[in-house]
């Protein structure tokens, strides 16, 4: 098969958690600060542009998530090839003994809290424009279906993880840090109040993008009524005149979580760093800069007596307490994906063709092997096929194979994930490519299993190392497309360009389709199946 060149795609590809940095750190420089950091701070770059010619300071960049960063400094990938950390917040990180070790000097540069936004006329309906709710109270709506949200997978960032904490820790009502047996005690509520959760995703970023695009028609997938998401993220969404209707932000009388951007020193960096992180903290904390964030990023000021903007309606806010512990948070994270939250449903089409023999079979094995428990990882744990999911493989080359499904029980779940893979390591490569013979079986393949059973986060994620060489073509699936029954058309595609993979095809798949395009031609196979984990 013909190789591409390098695609104009990176806005697309790179749009996650995961990787949208660059790769490499390089060398340490006295110009330069290394910073391992959380995706949403790209949208600081204007600030950090003055900051470098007011300081001779430059930020680089590589985004990570949430789970994926607390995972690298407790390993000590981090030792050496960063400088400084940067993430939403520190609590997570803080509390594994040995990533915590690894965090030095920090400075808190801004604030956002992470808060629930409703249609206008959603929250006129329910009162909340008027009268902020509790927690409970939302929960209690979310449980009758009076409104639906999309919020993002807590263990792939951090507003959802804080969204998580703060309605675990409202409910519990304790007035401490929540912990495993009152995470136990409040799960019914807990499920109330996810049940109206209609979307998840990797990253916040991609989360609002996709709530505008519904909202607005240019996505086919389900409209939802708002997002659980920063504060920074809502007032952003509004100010961009892209909504048909602005969100009301609504402030739960009870507390929120806050995230407040330490800029970390890493314990292990050079004094040419350590001056650099003073240097750079110390301009972003000037009344100018911190204004210059509010404007830019619409993320409060983390400095006394600078004066909020307009944009925050709400301004004396109650900060609800952080579980204390990691295994309070693992307790909240577990009982969020085995019992709290809609299962999931999720079709895999699977490239077996010829040119994945030999290292890009064995690539696929190890990556779904990886997602049955095997990859026992920090990231490993969250990302697995998780109780109550549904499964279903389609292996396609020449044309599309015989589909096999495997539900995950809710209890004793290893049987049915060692059938995975069991079936996992018998994929073999042979034979063409018809991606959309394929693409369009899966629909049918899909479409009965919807019909039983509705109720569950459906998606579909087509994997392929080359272009298409057997059967119908892109024209004829955006053609066909259009007359799949609306609950079809409502499922994302999450295409996986790997190989020879054609970017600019896959990315009209995903677009078409409301999904997103994962780059896995630098990067192994199994980190960006892990990644699409948190859009399931």
């Amino acid at each position: 098969m013909r190789k591409l060149g390098v695609l104009a795609l990176a806005a697309v590809l790179l749009a996650g958690c995961s990787s949208a940095g660059s790769t490499d750190p390089g060398q340490p420089s006295a110009d330069t600060l290394r910073v391992f950091a959380g995706s949403e701070l790209a949208d600081l770059q204007p600030v950090l542009d003055e900051a470098a010619k007011a300081t001779g300071v430059r930020v680089k960049f590589t985004f990570t998530g949430t789970l994926e960063g607390a995972d690298a400094l407790a390993k000590g990938s981090v030792d050496g090839k960063y400088d400084a950390v940067w993430f939403s917040s520190n609590r997570y990180p803080a509390g594994i003994p040995e990533a915590n070790k690894r965090l030095g000097n920090q400075a808190k540069i801004m604030r956002s809290p992470v808060v629930l936004g409703l249609s206008a006329p959603v929250a006129q309906r329910l009162g909340w424009d008027k009268k902020a709710p509790t927690w409970g109270d939302i929960a209690v709506a979310a449980g009758k279906k009076e409104f639906s949200y999309g919020m993002t997978d807590p263990s792939a960032s951090n507003s959802g993880f804080s969204a998580l904490v703060g309605v675990a820790s409202a409910l519990a009502g304790a007035g401490a840090a929540v912990d495993a047996k009152q995470v136990e005690a409040v799960t019914p509520q807990l499920t109330q109040f996810f049940s109206a959760q209609q979307m998840s995703a990797g990253s916040s970023g991609w989360l609002s993008d996709a709530f505008q695009r519904r909202a607005s028609g240019q996505d086919p997938g389900q409209k939802v009524d708002g997002l659980v998401n920063y504060e920074s993220v809502l007032l952003s969404l509004n100010a961009s005149g892209k909504l048909p209707q602005p969100l009301t932000l609504i402030y739960p009388t009870d507390g929120v979580v806050t995230a407040d951007y330490p800029l970390t020193l890493l314990n292990g960096a050079s004094d040419t760093a350590r001056a650099a992180h003073q240097k750079l903290s110390d301009y972003l904390r000037t009344p100018d800069a911190q204004r210059k964030i509010m404007t830019t990023t619409q993320r409060r000021p983390a400095v006394p007596g600078v004066q909020l903007g307009q944009q925050f309606a709400s301004h004396d806010l109650v900060e609800l307490p952080f579980p204390a512990t990691q295994q309070a948070v693992d307790a909240l994270l577990s009982a969020y994906f085995s019992k709290i939250r809609r299962p999931s449903r999720t079709l895999y089409l699977l490239d077996t063709s010829g040119s994945m023999r030999d290292g890009r079979i064995e690539a696929l094995r190890s990556a779904l092997t990886g997602l049955t428990g095997a990859d026992s990882s920090l990231v490993g744990r969250y990302r697995q096929f998780r109780s109550r999911e549904e499964v279903t493989m389609l292996p396609f080359s020449t044309q599309p194979g015989t589909p096999a499904t495997f539900t995950v029980p809710a209890q004793y779940p290893q049987p049915e994930l060692a059938k995975i893979k069991d079936y996992v390591s018998g994929l073999t490569a042979n034979g063409g490519t018809a991606i959309y013979d394929t693409l369009q079986h899966g629909y049918q393949v899909l479409e009965p299993l919807v019909a039983k059973d509705p109720d569950r986060f459906n998606s579909i994620v087509l994997m392929t190392d080359g272009q298409n060489e057997s059967g119908s073509d892109l024209a004829a699936f955006k053609a066909a497309f259009g007359s799949l029954p609306p609950a079809m058309r409502q499922i994302p595609v999450f295409t996986v360009l790997f190989g020879e993979g054609s970017g600019d095809e896959l990315g009209q798949v995903a677009a078409l389709t409301g999904g997103k395009v994962f780059d896995a031609r630098n990067v192994q196979l199994a980190s960006v199946f892990q990644e699409i984990r948190g859009y399931q």
